[in-house]
């Protein structure tokens, strides 16, 4: 059966469905959707695929794909807005909000250091039962206690889960709301996003299924950090708490979005922090929450990584076009969501067949690639 690429391009996009129907058409595709807007309007959405394994089921226009880390943006976005009302700084102490956070040797450590990566808690070097990620109170109890893996604010080492956690209730303390609830009230109902951090039911029906990747991603030369944040037994629930867990909301790894809605909330930063009539944040705070809180080689990613508060920065790899502010996250897989200011630019890429790349997935790449190319 010959698969049709749905939705729009222009013509001065045209070489983007082109290269979108390349990669249909060499397989590297289950199902996809890209999405970009650009200063406000959505100039181009593709589509194209199966939403499952057997094939059966088309990829459609209200197909959510799960996001993985690219949650991680949503967070950030939650995040800074706190402190666009004045709720929090970025250099205040998690401590001063959180005040057993402040264990071994933690209570300097900052808001601003704890998004960035830079808190020295990637993942658990210690053995425990992967069921543990379902108690919220125990993981956040075990974060406070931790002793850093490296001394906080000298480097950064992602932490792929265990931010979730700690952004999320820093987010809880000081808003009194858990961070998936405050997402879907103040922004996802609001302006009609399509998009969750924890899967609520009644959408499970439109959640597309995953084909996962045939190896481990290129981690470089592993260390204690590396193995803490991804490669024991217990680095995540995955595999070991199946629906409970995609259920919970963990604003580091699991929002389930279309591209569509993702590409409007990016542009809407993009777009001096306005979507559609309403106010996202101030174009003061977008600048605040992306510029750069540390660059150089990360102790877990296998990269030279220039981070925002929360956001990932786009050079020095420049996985999002060419532009030198331009900030957004990546996706386990090969998802990923970005802002680009000085285009007005916001982009989204989903998909349900997984790649290894840790960041800059050959497949969107192409697509942005073309994309700016015809701008």
């Amino acid at each position: 059966m010959r698969l049709e690429i749905s939705g729009f391009a222009p013509q001065r996009l045209s070489h983007v469905k082109d290269v979108f129907a390349g990669s249909i058409a060499a397989g590297e595709e289950l199902g996809a959707r890209f999405t970009l807007v650009e200063a406000g309007e959505v100039v181009l959405d593709l589509w194209a695929g199966w939403a499952d394994r057997q094939r059966t089921v088309a990829w459609h226009e209200h197909t959510l794909a799960p996001v993985f880390s690219t949650t991680k943006a949503l967070a950030a976005l939650m995040i800074v807005r706190l402190v666009d009302k004045g709720k929090l700084t970025y250099s205040q102490t998690v401590a001063s909000v959180w005040p057993e956070f402040a264990a071994a040797g933690k209570a300097s450590v900052t808001i601003e250091q704890v998004i960035s990566h830079q808190a020295g808690l990637p993942g658990f070097p210690e053995l425990m039962d992967p069921a543990l990620w379902l108690d919220w109170d125990a993981i956040c109890g075990r974060l406070a206690a931790m002793t850093p893996m490296w001394p906080p604010g000298s480097a950064s080492g992602y932490h792929p889960v265990t931010v979730g956690y700690i952004t999320g209730e820093i987010f809880r303390r000081v808003d009194g709301r858990p961070l998936a609830t405050a997402f879907r009230e103040d922004i996802g109902d609001p302006f009609d996003l399509d998009i969750w951090i924890g899967l609520p039911s009644g959408v499970e029906a439109r959640l597309a299924d995953l084909q996962r990747p045939g190896g481990l991603p290129a981690f470089g030369e592993v260390n204690a950090a590396t193995r803490a944040a991804f490669l024991t037994p217990w680095s995540s629930a995955a595999g070991k708490a199946g629906d409970d867990y995609r259920r919970m909301g963990v604003p580091s790894t699991n929002g389930y979005a279309t591209a569509a809605a993702l590409a409007r909330l990016m542009g809407g930063l993009a777009n001096d922090g306005w979507l559609e009539g309403g106010e996202l944040l101030s174009p003061a705070m977008i600048a605040e929450a992306s510029r750069e809180r540390i660059r150089g080689q990360d102790l877990v990613l296998p990269f030279d990584m220039s981070w925002g508060a929360g956001f990932m920065r786009n050079p020095p790899n420049f996985p999002w076009g060419p532009g030198e502010h331009t900030f957004g996250h990546a996706g386990w897989g090969g998802a990923c969501a970005f802002a680009d200011p000085e285009h007005r630019l916001g982009g989204a890429y989903v998909m349900n067949k997984q790649g290894v790349a840790l960041m800059g997935d050959l497949r969107p790449r192409r697509l942005i690639e073309a994309a700016y190319a015809g701008l």
